[in-house]
């Protein structure tokens, strides 16, 4: 991963905070933020979050990818928190103002203007351990990004974790801020001790996600990936991704899959397997690792069918194929 990667922020964010209503949608410094230490969120990780991209195409248009999907899985986020609900258009209109301020710096491809919209609670109660907040803030970043992973195209490695839980397994759906947290130390010990990249969760039903990415195996002109529950994050790229697959003909399997089956397909010389996220797009994952043995996924490196996604996704995020999905935005 790049390690610069959303460190850079625009000067400016669009604001709008709850205290029995919304107020109007603002522009302040994206520098700071002021909240009371006793603040909800500090507590009792009363936060959610989206990830979304604006483009600049050729003709010098600028379209946000997907915003539609994004806010409703922002607001359904937030409503699982029991944070102060909001519409869909205030939030929508909350990105394409901060978006069309900052127009003239979207970068062009293979770079993008990440998009974070954050949601959080304000109230300074720390007696509200099971109750929720009564006001919040609702703020929308920009973030100039160029490719999540260093030096191009990768095969990653993944450690299978049939044991640790991302998170509890009916709170997978939010988008929230706790739930990384909790993979976290998975992760690094996935890192120190199998020299892996990322962890594959796995459970009794089978494999789910990573820790910050939906999981996609490709085994010949099948496509598998697990069945849309709220132990996992529904992620916009993962379906995306199947959409495309689809219309190309293969056949789309989402269900679950043991890790037994996987290690098995992996066998397969033409199996492929992707991770599929905004930041990372589809990467390849070249290795799995399990009880401290390595298996290589078909050749070990990246395959033609998760370049070929991953490169027609690219392609209408990028303006250079057709929309026919209506997946683009103009910011006009």
């Amino acid at each position: 991963m790049a390690r610069d990667f959303g460190t850079r922020f625009m000067p400016e964010m669009t604001v709008s905070k709850f205290d029995g209503d919304w107020s109007p949608i603002g522009v302040q410094l994206s520098d700071s933020i002021s909240m009371h230490p006793g603040a909800h969120v500090l507590h009792y990780a009363s936060t959610c979050f989206e990830g979304l991209k604006a483009f600049r195409h050729d003709d010098g248009s600028v379209k946000i990818f997907r915003m539609d999907k994004n806010v409703m899985r922002f607001s359904q986020s937030s409503q699982l928190l029991y944070l102060p609900a909001f519409s869909n258009e205030h939030a929508s209109q909350m990105i394409t103002d901060i978006v069309k301020r900052f127009r003239d710096e979207v970068p062009s491809p293979p770079a993008s203007m990440y998009i974070r919209p954050t949601h959080i609670g304000l109230e300074a109660a720390i007696g509200k351990a099971a109750e929720p907040t009564d006001t919040s803030l609702m703020y929308v970043l920009l973030s100039p990004v160029g490719d999540y992973f260093t030096g191009g195209e990768v095969s990653l490695r993944l450690l299978l974790d049939d044991v640790g839980m991302r998170c509890g397994d009916d709170h997978g759906m939010v988008k929230g801020g706790g739930n990384y947290a909790s993979a976290l130390k998975h992760i690094q010990r996935a890192i120190a001790d199998h020299n892996a990249q990322q962890v594959l969760f796995a459970n009794e039903k089978g494999v789910s996600e990573t820790g910050a990415a939906n999981f996609v195996l490709i085994d010949g002109n099948e496509i598998i990936t697990k069945p849309l529950d709220e132990s996992f994050l529904h992620g916009v790229t993962r379906d995306s991704i199947l959409t495309l697959a689809r219309d190309n003909g293969m056949q789309v399997s989402e269900r679950d899959i043991t890790i037994e089956e996987l290690l098995q397909r992996a066998e397969n010389p033409e199996c492929e397997a992707g991770l599929a996220g905004t930041a990372a797009v589809l990467a390849a994952v070249g290795t799995f690792i399990h009880k401290g043995r390595d298996y290589a996924v078909g050749s070990g490196q990246p395959g033609p069918k998760i370049r070929a996604l991953r490169e027609q996704l690219n392609a209408i995020q990028w303006g250079n194929a057709p929309d026919p999905y209506g997946w683009l935005t103009p910011v006009e």
